[in-house]
C-alpha cells in the first residue's frame, strides 16, 4: 500500500506548487480563494449600507435617551433627539428607519395611535424636517398602545355585539381592520414614506390600500409584514416598545413556526391585495422561508426582520468574549444571501460603520 504524504511534508520547488500533487487534480478551487483582492472578485453576496433599515423607539419627554437593557446600545428617543440620530443614520449610508412609538396613556383602542399629535406622528415630521431624503417607514400595528397589549380589539362576552362562539379576548380581525387604517392614514398625513402593518390581520393590505387611495395617498407604499411567526425571538423588543399582552400570547393571529406553506399563501394574499414590499419576521431561524418567498416573488421587494432576540444574542455573546464581531456581518450575509433586499436591523449602525470602514470585503 502506498500512503499519500501530506501537504506540509511534500517537498515543494522553489516558488512553486508541491511536486508529490496529483497530475489530475486540474480544479483548484482555492485558488480564487488566496488573496484579498481575489476573494472580493469572485464574491457571490455583498452587503451595503443602503440595505439596512434601521428600527426606532420614540417616547415622549425631552432630552430621553433611555438605554434598552436587554437590548445593549439601542434606546428609546424622545422626539427632540430625532434630528440629530437621523441625520446621523444618514451620513452612514442608512437610507431608512422603521419608526415604533411609545405612548403617553394606554388604553383599549390605542387613541393615540392614530392622533395628529401622537407620538409617532410627531417623529415623523421632526425626522423629515432634519433629514428629508431620509426614507421613514411606520410601523402599523395597536400592541404598544392598548391597554392589554394586544395587536387589535378584543371580544368581550358581555357586550351586546358578543359573539357565541368566540373566546374571551379574542383579537377581532374586521374591527380591528378599520382602526389600521386610520393609524396609517394619520402617518401619511404626517408624512410618512411607506406604512407597514405589522398585525396580521387577514385583509389588512386591502383595506389600508383602499383607505390611503380614497384619501388621495395613492403614491404610499405599503411594506406589509406579510409572513410574521409567533416568534419567542420578539422577548427584548417588548422591553423597548413596552407592548407585551397583559394575557394569553399572540398565535391566533401570528403564524406557528413549523409552517411554510402557509407563509407562501400569507405572501400571496399580501401581494394580491396591493403589498408593495413583503417581510418575513423573524430572521435567524427562517431563512428558508425567506429563500421561498424570495423563489415565490422575485419581483416583489422582500425584507428580512432581524429580531430583537437574534441581535440580543448575539450582541451577548460579543460582550462575553465567545464571538467576534464579524459574526454580525456574516448573520447579515446570512440573511441577503437567502433571498432579502432588505434587512431590517437594530445592527444597522454598527454593521454600516464597519462595512465603510472596511469595505464589502469579509
Amino acid at each position: 500500500m502506498v500512503l499519500a504524504v501530506s501537504e506540509d511534508r511534500q517537498a515543494a520547488r522553489p516558488g512553486g506548487e508541491h511536486t508529490a500533487a496529483p497530475r489530475e487534480l486540474r480544479q483548484r478551487p482555492r485558488r480564487l480563494r488566496r488573496l484579498p483582492a481575489l476573494r472580493a472578485m469572485v464574491r457571490e453576496t455583498a452587503l451595503a449600507p443602503d440595505d439596512f433599515i434601521y428600527p426606532l423607539f420614540v417616547t415622549h419627554g425631552r432630552g430621553v435617551r433611555n438605554p434598552i437593557a436587554s437590548m445593549p446600545g439601542i434606546e428609546q428617543l424622545s422626539v427632540d433627539q430625532l434630528a440629530a440620530e437621523a441625520r446621523a443614520v444618514q451620513l452612514l449610508g442608512i437610507p431608512s428607519v422603521l419608526l415604533f412609538g411609545i405612548p403617553a396613556e394606554k388604553d383599549p383602542v390605542g387613541v393615540e395611535n392614530f392622533a395628529a399629535d401622537g407620538i409617532v406622528q410627531q417623529a415623523v415630521r421632526a425626522i423629515k424636517d432634519a433629514a428629508p431624503e431620509l426614507i421613514v417607514v411606520t410601523d402599523v400595528c395597536l400592541c404598544e398602545y392598548t391597554d392589554h397589549g394586544h395587536c387589535g380589539l378584543l371580544h368581550h362576552s358581555d357586550r351586546e355585539t358578543a359573539h357565541l362562539h368566540l373566546e374571551e379576548g379574542y383579537v377581532l380581525n374586521d374591527a380591528t381592520l378599520e382602526i389600521l387604517v386610520e393609524v396609517a392614514l394619520s402617518h401619511a398625513r404626517a408624512g410618512a414614506d411607506i406604512v407597514a402593518p405589522s398585525g396580521m390581520m387577514d385583509g389588512m393590505v386591502a383595506a389600508i390600500r383602499a383607505g390611503l387611495d380614497g384619501e388621495g395617498f395613492t403614491h404610499m407604499p405599503i411594506m406589509s409584514y406579510a409572513v410574521k411567526y409567533a416568534s419567542s425571538f420578539y422577548g427584548p423588543f417588548r422591553d423597548a416598545a413596552q407592548g407585551a399582552p397583559r394575557f394569553g400570547d399572540r398565535k391566533t393571529h401570528q403564524m406557528d413556526p413549523a409552517n411554510v406553506r402557509e407563509a407562501l399563501r400569507e405572501a400571496a394574499l399580501d401581494v394580491e391585495e396591493g403589498a408593495d414590499f413583503l417581510m418575513v419576521k423573524p430572521a435567524l431561524a427562517y431563512l428558508d422561508v425567506i429563500r421561498r418567498v424570495h423563489e415565490r416573488y422575485p419581483e416583489v421587494p422582500l425584507a428580512a426582520y432581524n429580531v430583537s432576540g437574534e441581535y440580543s444574542m448575539l450582541k451577548g455573546a460579543i460582550a462575553n468574549g465567545w464571538l467576534k464581531e464579524d459574526a454580525i456581518w456574516e448573520t447579515l450575509l446570512g440573511m441577503k444571501r437567502a433571498g432579502a433586499d432588505l434587512i431590517i436591523t437594530y445592527h444597522a449602525k454598527e454593521a454600516a460603520a464597519w462595512l465603510n470602514q472596511r469595505g464589502f470585503a469579509g
